[in-house]
């Protein structure tokens, strides 16, 4: 298969980049500065989601996974605009999974995970702009067929077990209340994911 990868470069794009590479699927990987791309990703284009045209680097594609934020630069209103841009361009793009964020997810029905006093303030900014990808892919007419992957609420580096669960917009916790997964089983989740296409038009979560 043929996987674009969009944020290639970051912490959780770099993962699911090397997880690909790994399964023996070619690896496109898109960034800012193409240079700070591993050696495994087979090509790679500078890319710049809020000046480019992603039609120009995806031809070869079968499906995009995109895995940006805005907490870098500060600018988290580059996730929700993102969102729109590229299921805007449905003649040219097919397949997206989306890496989001847990801050949507609901720890009571109606009740989301950012809205409790104990989310972290520093991730506000970017659980909020999450949130509004996610409305965002809901409310779109668009054909692109999307799957927005949430990971859980506590994301971390560790060890690949190849074990997690799939849950839909609830917060998934195990038997101690934790909610939490490693770096590397999210990328195996979301590979899986992206092999399977088990959930179109959907936001699923990936936990232990």
């Amino acid at each position: 298969m043929n996987i674009a990868i969009l944020g290639a470069s970051g912490w959780i794009g770099s993962t699911i980049a090397a997880e690909a590479a790994e399964r023996g699927h070619n690896v496109i990987g898109l960034a800012r500065d193409s240079s700070k791309l591993a050696d495994t990703i087979a090509t790679k284009h500078d890319f710049d989601i809020q000046k480019d045209d992603i039609s120009n680097v995806i031809d070869d594609a079968d499906v995009l996974i995109v895995a940006i934020g805005g907490r870098a630069k500060g600018n988290h209103e580059i996730v929700p605009a993102s969102a729109k841009k590229l299921l805007a361009a449905s003649t040219s793009l097919n397949r997206l999974v989306w890496v989001g964020g847990a801050g949507s997810l609901e720890v009571a029905p109606g009740v989301q995970l950012i809205s409790i006093p104990e989310f972290p303030a520093e991730f506000k900014d970017e659980g909020l702009a999450q949130g509004e990808a996610l409305e965002v892919f809901k409310n779109s007419d668009s054909t692109v067929n999307w799957t927005f992957v949430s990971p859980a609420a506590e994301i971390f580096p560790g060890e690949k077990t190849g074990q997690y669960r799939v849950g839909g917009d609830q917060l998934l916790s195990d038997a101690e209340g934790n909610c939490k997964i490693s770096v590397q089983d999210y990328a195996v989740g979301l590979l899986d994911e992206v092999e399977s296409g088990a959930h179109p038009q959907q936001r699923i979560c990936l936990a232990y």
